[in-house]
C-alpha cells in the first residue's frame, strides 16, 4: 500500500514582523516535508483584527523571499474563510457541544479566586463552567436581549462522545487526550467570529495536512485540537513540538523582541546565510540566540 504524501505547513500571524522564532518554525516545516518528498504549505492566520495589516503581510512575504524560503500551492488566508468556520460552529451547536457564555473576564477571575484557583493567563483552561448549566430558554432570552457572549466548547460532553483519544508526537511519543482537563475553551466571540483553536483544526483538515510542526509552547493546545478533531470526525495529523529559541536569560523570544525581527536583521546588514548560520549555532547551544 502506498503511503500518503507528507504535507506540512507554516502558519504565521502577521500581527507584527516575523522574527527568528518564525524562521525556526518555517524551517522545521519545510525540512520535514522535503525529507519525505512532500509539500509545505503557507497559511496566513489573521483572524485577529490585529493581524489584518496589509503592511505586515507584505513585509512577511518580503522576509520569506529574502531568506529564499518557498512554499507549495496557494496561500490560505483565514480572514477570507469566516463563512467556513461559521458553518462548523453551526455543526457543533447541532451536536450539542457548544453553549453561549455570558461571563466577562473580570467575573471569571473573581469566580476562580473564590474557588481558590489562580486564573490561567488564557482564561480558557480554568473556566469554572458557570454558563454551562444555563437552560436553553434562559440562554436564548439573554442572547435575544443582546447580551454579549462567547461560544464555549463543552469539553465534558465532548469527552462523553469521543472518550480520551490518542495522538502522536514525533519527539514525545503517543499522547492521550483527556478533553475535560482543559476546560471549556472559547471557539468564537463577537469580535472574533472564530478562534485559533477552531480555525487551525478546520484548515489542517481541509488542506490535508499530515504533519504539524510547531513550538513546544503549543503542546497543550494540541490536546484541545485533538478533542475538536474527534468530535468533528476529522483526520488527525502527526505532530512534532520542537524547542524554542531563547535569549541568554532563557526567556522565549517573541514578537516584542523587535531587535531580533528578520526585517531588523536585514536592515542591520545580515545576509540570509549569516542568519541561517546563527540559527544553527543557536540550536547547537540549547536554543540560545545571541544576535
Amino acid at each position: 500500500m502506498r503511503s500518503c504524501p507528507v504535507i506540512s505547513r507554516f502558519a504565521p500571524s502577521p500581527s507584527g514582523p516575523l522574527h527568528v522564532g518564525h524562521l525556526l518554525a518555517a524551517l522545521q516545516a519545510r525540512r520535514l516535508a522535503d525529507a519525505h518528498g512532500g509539500r509545505c504549505l503557507l497559511r496566513v492566520e489573521d483572524i485577529d483584527a490585529r493581524a489584518q495589516q496589509p503592511a505586515m503581510l507584505e513585509l512577511m512575504y518580503e522576509d520569506l523571499a529574502w531568506l529564499g524560503l518557498q512554499f507549495d500551492g496557494e496561500v490560505l488566508v483565514q480572514s477570507r474563510r469566516f463563512a467556513v468556520y461559521g458553518a462548523v460552529l453551526d455543526k457543533l451547536r447541532a451536536l450539542g457541544v457548544l453553549y453561549p457564555c455570558f461571563c466577562t473576564r473580570t467575573e471569571i477571575k473573581a469566580q476562580l479566586a473564590e474557588m481558590g484557583r489562580a486564573p490561567h493567563a488564557t482564561l480558557g483552561y480554568q473556566y469554572p463552567g458557570t454558563c454551562r448549566h444555563l437552560s436553553a430558554a434562559e440562554a436564548e432570552e439573554r442572547m435575544a436581549a443582546g447580551a454579549p457572549h462567547a461560544w464555549r466548547l463543552n469539553m465534558q460532553r465532548v469527552q462523553d462522545i469521543i472518550g480520551c483519544p490518542q495522538w502522536h508526537d514525533l519527539l514525545r511519543g503517543t499522547q492521550r487526550c483527556v478533553p475535560s482537563v482543559f476546560g471549556d475553551v472559547v471557539l468564537a466571540r463577537k469580535e472574533f467570529p472564530a478562534s485559533y483553536h477552531l480555525c487551525v483544526v478546520v484548515d489542517d483538515a481541509e488542506q490535508g495536512v499530515t504533519h504539524v510542526t510547531r513550538g513546544e509552547d503549543l503542546f497543550d493546545a494540541t490536546h484541545i485540537h485533538r478533542a475538536i478533531q474527534g468530535v468533528l470526525g476529522l483526520p488527525v495529523p502527526t505532530y512534532c513540538h520542537h524547542g524554542l529559541l531563547r535569549d541568554n536569560e532563557g526567556k522565549r523570544l517573541a514578537k516584542r523582541d523587535g531587535a531580533r525581527s528578520l526585517a531588523s536583521l536585514r536592515a542591520a546588514g545580515y545576509t540570509p546565510q549569516m542568519v541561517m548560520e546563527s540559527l544553527q549555532v543557536a540550536l547547537r547551544n540549547s536554543g540560545i540566540w545571541n544576535i
